[in-house]
């Protein structure tokens, strides 16, 4: 049995790629990994401790929302909050599961402010050695 890596933050880019995937995953017959990525951000001082914990917290409350809708359609999904940028966790446990595949939501925005801003899916278009799914945000 393969696996689909998604990323998941609770956002409608969220909800359509975890949908994808869950999809995907009936069909294949994949186990579903769902990734919540988070980094603390670059300042160091006493912040940062509270600021993980803060996050952390985000992850398991967007992790149980990931729950609920693979229960709805009858998926069991690992979950996977890991303390990287977005990108890279999803690289990372990708690469340690040999995921078939990344699937992550897009708002469809220009590729320029792709680049420029630093848009996950551009980077995994760029950085990932294994197939990545973009799929638009539900308008």
């Amino acid at each position: 049995m393969s696996q689909i890596v998604v990323g998941y933050d609770g956002s409608a880019c969220g909800d359509a790629a975890l949908s994808a995937a869950l999809d995907l995953a009936g069909t294949l017959g994949d186990k579903v990994v769902v990734v919540f990525g988070y980094a603390p951000p670059g300042l160091w001082g006493g912040e940062i401790a509270e600021h993980e914990e803060a996050i952390e917290e985000l992850g398991e409350k967007v992790m149980a929302q990931a729950q609920a809708q693979a229960g709805e359609r009858g998926v069991e999904i690992e979950e996977k909050l890991v303390p990287k940028r977005a990108a890279e966790a999803l690289i990372d446990v990708a690469s340690e599961r040999d995921a078939r595949m990344i699937v992550v939501g897009s708002f469809g925005e220009p590729p320029l402010k792709g680049m420029i801003l630093g848009s996950t899916p551009n980077k995994l278009l760029y950085m990932s050695e294994r197939p990545v799914l973009v799929v638009p945000a539900s308008k």
